[in-house]
């Protein structure tokens, strides 16, 4: 009787500490979600690194501003939209929106309570609307552009592209942002 009373008050605590994040989402689209995700940021991350190998991160920063909402536009087919925002954002076409802010400021506190930012995701199923977030940790080549102290070119090049710029500071393991994808049925 104690055990199962303790596994119901268990299974309760976590269906409600995970509804901030999950609402019950159909997992065959957090899966096609984490597919699309790591598709993007992968594309992503191989056409800025080819930049920055080839001609610095200057070049890079631009290959960011033309050809990021190209892949983005490229990756979101078949009632997928996906993106990228964050609470410190570069791009205001990137800005998040109420649902969006409200997992990242989830997302900052459950890494500073410990957890994982590679782990992190969050997902909510409304209607014929799912929408998922995937967080994405400050790596190595990312404080280039946007970490706490910058070459004087990265610093022109961010100001000429981007003068409302809010996307640096970062240390390595922060959290940048996230991957943002929403599917609509069609």
């Amino acid at each position: 009787m104690k055990k199962t009373a303790l596994a119901s008050a268990a299974a309760s605590l976590l269906i409600a500490s995970s509804s901030l994040y999950a609402e019950y989402p159909d997992q065959a689209l957090v899966q096609q979600a984490r597919q699309q995700a790591k598709a993007f940021a992968m594309d992503l991350k191989d056409t800025l690194m080819k930049g920055m190998k080839a001609d610095g991160p200057e070049v890079a920063i631009r290959l960011c501003n033309e050809e990021a909402p190209e892949i983005a536009a490229n990756h979101s087919k078949a009632g997928w939209d996906i993106g990228r925002t964050s609470l410190k954002i570069r791009n205001p076409d990137n800005a998040p929106d109420e649902w969006e802010t409200k997992m990242l400021l989830d997302f900052a506190e459950r890494q500073q309570a410990g957890e994982d930012l590679s782990t992190m995701e969050a997902s909510l199923q409304d209607g014929d609307t799912f929408r998922y977030m995937k967080a994405i940790p400050v790596g190595g080549p990312c404080v280039i552009c946007h970490g706490e102290t910058l070459a004087e070119p990265v610093k022109e090049e961010l100001a000429r592209l981007y003068p409302d710029d809010k996307a640096t500071g970062f240390a390595l393991g922060d959290l940048r942002g996230a991957f943002t994808l929403t599917y609509t049925a069609e």
